[in-house]
């Protein structure tokens, strides 16, 4: 087991950069020292750079991941096509509320982001986007969330809007990601919340299939996670932050993916008898099931074998954002064939 590095948060550990700072080449960014303190200077700023720093700190590639279990989620909850206008209002509502919360996470950790190579060419670390700016343009994100939510669908689909970026923010981002190896288990549940927020969309309310779908993804988490942090374990360690592979041998996370692994696979197939879903849905959760926990196993194999300086955790990575893609298109796909 290895140790966290207990220092604070933002200390340089020592041999990590020369500067104290992550080399910033080619952004236009230059460490200035002023009475031995380390200050990063603005690049001049066009239009176009200030735009894409600005869309850079919602994550979009997070957000398109969280849109894709709306929509399915929201057809299955119709029967069928619900009305395109309710659609484009959640989707729309549900982007701006994962992006203030993602602008906020990035605001909060941007003195970890500076000492990882992973995230070290973030707008804020950069200096692209000042953290008054950040901030500001989260709050401002999660206000037009919560009232876009409210006003063109619901005041259910607004409230859990709300609680999804709350929690991610003051419990994951604040409250778990620097204190504890669960960190990503229990975070996780902000991902969960579209599942919600589509149903309620279309229905008003909520029942069991769209808490087994949140179920889905919550035990999805772990093993779609995990690997990348197994991949910048360095990374993580640099930063102090304790994810599982920073206070865990390799093999250990292995099996933890494989026990999570397991437990989604489990409650995918829950769906088919509480939605009453057709045959399309059961037979792709089995399919896609199988083919997850083979990838899983064969981490688990790499893991414990002396031979294997590598275990490849990334397979999983990009396997697991296929699996979730796929199943869920099979949700979606489910009453529109088999209704």
């Amino acid at each position: 087991m290895t140790a966290v590095d207990p220092r604070p948060l933002g200390v340089q550990p020592p041999g990590l950069r020369p500067s104290g700072l992550p080399a910033l080449a080619g952004t236009g960014v230059a460490n200035r020292r002023t009475n031995g303190r380390t200050t990063v200077v603005r690049p001049r700023r066009t239009a176009r750079q200030v735009v894409r720093a600005y869309v850079a700190l919602t994550k979009p590639r997070i957000i398109e991941l969280l849109l894709v279990t709306t929509l399915p989620t929201m057809i299955l909850a119709a029967g069928g096509l619900p009305p395109l206008g309710l659609v484009l209002a959640t989707l729309l509502g549900g982007t701006l509320a994962a992006g203030s919360a993602n602008t906020v996470n990035c605001y909060l950790d941007r003195d970890v982001d500076m000492l990882m190579r992973r995230t070290e060419g973030r707008p804020l670390v950069t200096g692209m986007v000042s953290p008054r700016e950040a901030l500001a343009f989260g709050w401002v994100l999660g206000a037009l969330a919560v009232g876009w939510l409210a006003v063109t669908v619901n005041v259910l689909s607004a409230a859990l809007a709300l609680a999804a970026i709350l929690f991610y923010v003051l419990v994951y981002t604040m409250g778990l990601k620097r204190r504890t190896p669960s960190n990503i288990v229990w975070g996780g549940a902000a991902g969960c919340m579209p599942v919600l927020i589509g149903w309620s969309a279309v229905t008003g309310g909520l029942s069991w299939a769209p808490v087994v779908l949140f179920l889905v993804v919550f035990l999805w988490t772990p093993p779609h996670y995990w690997p990348l942090s197994l991949r910048f374990r360095d990374d993580y360690a640099a930063a102090g932050i304790p994810m599982l592979p920073v206070v865990a041998d390799r093999v250990v996370v292995a099996r933890r993916v494989v026990g999570y692994s397991w437990a989604m696979v489990a409650a995918s197939l829950l769906l088919w008898p509480v939605a009453g879903t057709g045959w399309l849905y059961p037979v792709a959760a089995v399919a896609l099931g199988v083919a997850f926990l083979r990838e899983a196993h064969g981490l688990l194999a790499r893991s414990r074998s002396p031979l294997s300086v590598d275990p490849r955790p990334m397979r999983l990575f990009h396997g697991s954002i296929t699996y979730l893609t796929l199943l869920f298109a099979a949700v979606a796909l489910d009453p529109l064939l088999t209704g």
